[in-house]
């Protein structure tokens, strides 16, 4: 109640709308957006705000990039969607552009990051029986605790939190969870010949944007590949160029098995996500086993190329390397009590905040709201800072300010 007495009539008129006729699966900040451009956000009231959650990833490009917006118009304007009944003259060459930019045989393209995980799922099993010769209904796929790779039946079925499965069983079976970050339990679960693959974020960004040690995924993927099973990696949030390369694996020059990209695939304007993998394993799905009516569709084909360009030409990648490191060289000089950790690569970075409110850290959210900057909690005590991967140093320490302002309040 003293949130909505705090807020302008105008945002409070949304907020009510939404409560009451929408459904109550998220707890969002009370600020309602209204324009985007680059880095920058604006509210119905026309406050302006740093976007320091980027869409979780999905704008890793800034807001309403003209480049993807003239893109998506002058497509939009032709042909938005045939289904996969027909064929249409944008995914051979959209299938073209991406796997030769990742380097992988084929590609597989869906919509949600969660039907992604999912195809990549389905393709580690198919391999599985018919590559590897796992006996029927035996294969067996490993991930860590404290993912996140979204919230299907399937996928909550190996996740660790609570929030995600309670009373939502019975769950699938065919998961085995080890802890993160830990390659003896790595080693341990390859033992079992009917493991297929094993799921893993380069970094758990749900879970605070966890960073594991330098050479885990190189180990990992090492391992895999002398227990002849699939590195999946799950590069939906870590990907193309949030942690200052085009791929979190790049830092070691992994190249996973099976690689799951989405999010900023479209530059924050339409779901698009795809499963890039070789033919040993991409073949083994035929004909109407698998499939999506909008995957592939001609507009997010021709907006994809072009927002894979943006980072390319516009050296993202670069920029998120350097303004990255910045951020956390200058979050950790505040040396402030409340801030117990500061982590992350490139611009996927976090803080974890120590205090004896365990709301401190939405407190802080809404404080640096209050200054013109917007970021949520994760799991409590977790904030993540992950901007518009464009963002300046200028910019930045603004940001700074503002963060150091709001944390007075704590």
């Amino acid at each position: 109640m003293q949130v909505m007495n705090s807020i302008s009539p105008r945002t409070r008129h949304f907020l009510e709308k939404e409560e009451m006729y929408g459904a109550h699966n998220y707890h969002p900040l009370p600020v309602v957006l209204t324009k985007g451009k680059g880095v920058f956000v604006w509210d119905v009231d026309d406050r302006r705000y740093y976007d320091f959650l980027s869409g979780y990833s999905a704008i890793n490009q800034g807001h309403c990039h003209p480049r993807i917006i003239e893109t998506f118009i002058e497509q939009a304007q032709k042909l938005t969607l045939t289904s996969r009944a027909f064929h249409n003259d944008l995914l051979g060459e959209f299938a073209e552009y991406i796997t030769r930019f990742f380097g992988y045989d084929k590609v597989l393209p869906m919509n949600s990051g969660a039907e992604a995980v999912e195809t990549a799922l389905k393709l580690a099993r198919r391999w599985g029986y018919e590559v590897k010769g796992v006996a029927d209904n035996k294969a067996k796929i490993i991930v860590c605790d404290s993912n996140f790779h979204g919230r299907t039946i399937n996928i909550i079925s190996f996740s660790t939190d609570d929030d995600s499965r309670r009373n939502f069983g019975p769950f699938t079976p065919g998961y085995e969870i080890i802890p993160y970050n830990d390659i003896p339990a790595l080693q341990l679960a390859l033992q079992d010949k009917n493991v297929v693959g094993f799921l893993v974020e380069p970094i758990q960004g749900e879970a605070g944007v966890v960073v594991p040690d330098d050479g885990y995924l190189a180990k990992a993927a090492a391992m895999c590949k002398e227990a002849n099973v699939l590195l999946i990696a799950d590069e939906i949030q870590t990907g193309l160029s949030r942690t200052g390369k085009m791929l979190a694996c790049d830092h070691e020059n992994v190249r996973p098995d099976i690689l799951i990209l989405g999010k900023a695939l479209s530059g924050g304007t339409m779901p698009v996500s795809v499963v890039l993998a070789d033919d040993e394993i991409m073949l083994t799905i035929k004909p109407g086993e698998h499939g999506s009516t909008y995957g592939g569709n001609p507009l997010a084909c021709k907006v994809s190329m072009t927002a894979l360009q943006v980072l390319v030409d516009e050296k993202m990648a670069e920029n998120s390397e350097i303004q990255g490191a910045y951020l956390r060289q200058q979050l950790s000089a505040m040396q402030h009590p409340n801030i117990s950790i500061v982590r992350g690569k490139g611009l996927f970075n976090a803080i974890v905040i120590e205090h004896p409110n365990k709301e401190a850290a939405w407190d802080l959210c809404m404080e640096m709201k209050k200054n013109g900057m917007l970021a949520k909690p994760t799991h409590g005590d977790r904030i993540r800072f992950a901007p518009p991967l464009l963002i300046t140093r200028p910019q930045i320490d603004e940001c700074i300010a503002i963060i150091s302002k709001s944390m007075e309040r704590l």
